[in-house]
């Protein structure tokens, strides 16, 4: 299943997101995989973040990683940055944008 979501970067924190993204976590990313992400992009306009996740399940997604300490690290680092955080609770699965059409 293709996923899309929307997080909003703080403007004075652009380089520090773009930098944390060249050295994410190997055991984050590992554990991604192995929650059924096949790949996960991230687009920048301006301050608005746009990720597309193709993933088995989405639900499994933060079921997996939100006790995961790499994580929770993670987010950690990422609330620093982001004015608009992705929720990883359980509740966060149907965080992602409705489709309103496709070729």
């Amino acid at each position: 299943m293709r996923v899309a979501l929307h997080t909003t970067v703080r403007a004075d924190r652009i380089a520090a997101y773009e930098a944390a993204h060249r050295e994410v976590p190997e055991e984050l990313t590992a554990a991604i995989r192995a929650a059924g992400v096949a790949s996960w992009t991230i687009w920048r306009s301006g301050t608005d973040l746009f990720h597309l996740l193709d993933c088995a399940d989405y639900a499994r997604l933060p079921a997996e990683l939100e006790e995961l300490p790499a994580n929770i690290a993670w987010q950690a680092r990422m609330a620093e940055l982001l004015d608009v955080v992705h929720d990883y609770s359980a509740d966060g699965a149907a965080a992602g944008l409705p489709v309103v059409w496709e070729l």
